[in-house]
């Protein structure tokens, strides 16, 4: 695993349960020449294009297509280039996969994974740039993950493969290429890990804002507690709430807006189970409630900066 990107490490995890399942195969836009992002390079040619399936450019059927194959006994990975695009395939997804189980007393299963990107920063624009995890995260009948590191998306991969619901995996854009690693990284997927300890204020993050949040951290040394999430849905806040008993401040940090927001929900469910360990209000940090812009100097200043971190935890701590 040394030295793999998340992509490269997605793939590995994605081969090696092809090897090992006949019924695991993979549908897209252009995954038998690699797929947008390169999750399936090299793969048609070791396991055929009846396994690696190209598909039209038309999300609702492919993911469809996904669900009708999972419950028929395959497990299926679909390919959804952009995070944007699950608004084409909506009903397919929160309306089918997510409660066919409930919906049939538990006879069938929807064994699907879906893959696809989140997150702005390469001038791409409001239809290609957004994140839509509080959107994901409110269907109950979906699980939904959000990996930092290479080693946590391998084993998201496999772990999502392998479960009996539907898993979406969020990959974050500006991670893609990244082999940055993180303290917990031989954990499980499904649970949140503290990335740094600390006593004074704990951090709750996901995706590239964890790894912003430790650069923060290591300007107060022993201060800040950083905990990346992982697991957007269900949510497991007991990790959360056993830090802010610790610190008694919290920030929740996160690249959506923060109405309607997954954090927003977050809070919420820290009020409910934390609220007499806080010593100060829960502190959002969020983007700005507009479209992601294409324009580089204003889309860097939608996107949450270190600063932005640094200055919530200077205010909340009082320094």
């Amino acid at each position: 695993m040394s030295g793999e990107t998340l992509v490269q490490a997605a793939r590995n995890a994605l081969a090696e349960m092809m090897q090992v399942d006949d019924s695991v195969m993979v549908l897209g836009e252009d995954v038998a020449s690699g797929g947008p992002f390169g999750l399936t390079k090299g793969l048609a040619g070791e396991f055929g294009t009846q396994r690696i399936r190209n598909t039209p450019i038309s999300e609702a059927s492919f993911v469809g297509v996904g669900i009708g194959m999972a419950l028929g006994g395959a497990r299926p990975l679909i390919d959804v280039m952009f995070d944007d695009f699950l608004t084409l395939a909506s009903d397919q997804l929160f309306n089918q996969a997510a409660k066919i189980h409930y919906m049939s007393g538990g006879r069938y299963s929807v064994p699907l994974t879906l893959w696809t990107i989140g997150g702005a920063g390469t001038r791409w624009g409001a239809q290609h740039s957004q994140r839509l995890d509080g959107w994901l995260s409110q269907i109950p009948g979906l699980k939904v993950l959000s990996p930092a590191s290479p080693k946590m998306m391998y084993r998201s991969v496999k772990e999502a493969l392998a479960d009996p619901d539907p898993v979406v995996i969020l990959a974050d854009r500006s991670l893609l290429y990244s082999q940055a690693e993180l303290a917990g990284d031989d954990g499980s997927p499904w649970e949140p890990r503290v990335v740094a300890e600390g006593e004074s204020v704990t951090v709750v993050a996901t995706g590239r804002l964890t790894h912003l949040a430790l650069e923060v951290a290591a300007k107060h040394p022993g201060q800040v507690e950083v905990i990346d999430l992982q697991r957007l849905s269900p949510l497991d806040v007991s990790l959360v709430s056993a830090s802010i008993e610790k610190t008694g401040r919290a920030i929740l940090v996160h690249d959506e807006t923060a109405n309607g927001s997954f954090t927003s929900g977050l809070a919420l469910s820290l009020y409910d189970c934390a609220y007499w360990s806080l010593d100060a209000p829960i502190v959002h940090v969020s983007s700005p409630p507009t479209p992601v812009p294409a324009a580089p100097s204003l889309e860097d200043a939608y996107m949450v900066s270190a600063s932005q971190i640094e200055s919530a935890i200077a205010n909340l701590m009082g320094v």
